[in-house]
């Protein structure tokens, strides 16, 4: 199943024109350690800066 994910962060070494993330996966997490309620809770792990 394709999925468009959009992310902003254009110093990630998977960020694409178009505001696209172009990692093959993406791993998401709880940044509170708990289950999260908001977005605000959450962390990307996928990213990785430009080198």
């Amino acid at each position: 199943m394709q999925q468009e994910v959009l992310c902003e962060v254009n110093n990630c070494q998977y960020w694409a024109n178009g505001n696209k993330c172009s990692a093959e996966k993406i791993y998401v997490v709880s940044n509170k350690g708990k289950e999260a309620s908001t977005s605000e809770e959450t962390d990307c792990k996928t990213f990785k800066p430009e080198n």
